[in-house]
Order: structure tokens, then C-alpha cells, then sequence
């Protein structure tokens, strides 16, 4: 079992939503975030002040999927998340070793 955290801009996240449903995947967590990376943010201006946004607002999205579809979500992510621009994202994969639904107790992938 693989932990997929996808940092994307958040006028994405229905595409990411409905790529990732198209495949079979039907739970995830969302989260709005703040953050940057090779962007470092940008200055804007509020009358007449310029001042910088170092921190860009973002969305993470948390799927937990068997390691058979990682590839299929990797992949779906990816393409629906994709502008061609600064600030895109990216996927981070982690190894889940334990998955517990609490309330029935099944455990691993059944779990998911």
C-alpha cells in the first residue's frame, strides 16, 4: 500500500477529483495549504504598496491506494494537475505499512 500527497493550484482540484474517480479511486483528503517552491512567491500591490506573497496557496490532496494502481494514479494526477507552468506541483509517494479502518476493523487493503 503506497501514500500519494499531491501539492497542486487549487483551481485544479475538480480535474484531479474526476481524473482520479474515472480510475476507481473514490477516497481522499483535501487539505488548502500555504506554501512555495522554485517560485519563491510573488510581489503584489495594494494601494500602492508593493509587498511580497512569500507563501502561495495551495491544495494537498492525500490518497492512500494499493501498490497495483500506483502507476494509474501517478499518471492521473499528473495529467489533470498539468498547465505547463511555474508552480504546478508535485507527488510525493510514501510506503504505507499498516491501513486500519476503525470502524470495522479491517486492516490493509480492504482497509482502503
Amino acid at each position: 500500500m503506497q501514500m500519494v500527497i499531491a501539492i497542486i493550484k487549487p483551481f485544479k482540484l475538480d480535474d484531479v477529483r474526476s481524473a482520479l474517480s474515472d480510475i476507481g479511486v473514490h477516497g481522499m483528503t483535501v487539505s488548502e495549504v500555504k506554501g512555495f517552491g522554485r517560485q519563491k512567491g510573488h510581489t503584489e500591490l495594494y494601494r500602492g504598496a508593493e509587498y511580497v506573497v512569500d507563501f502561495l496557496p495551495k491544495i494537498k490532496i492525500e490518497v492512500a491506494v494499493d501498490a497495483s494502481m500506483l502507476d494509474q494514479v501517478i499518471e492521473a494526477i499528473q495529467k489533470s494537475a498539468h498547465t505547463g507552468k511555474v508552480g504546478d506541483g508535485k507527488i510525493f509517494v510514501i510506503a504505507l505499512t499498516e491501513v486500519l479502518r476503525i470502524r470495522t476493523g479491517e486492516t490493509g487493503a480492504e482497509a482502503i
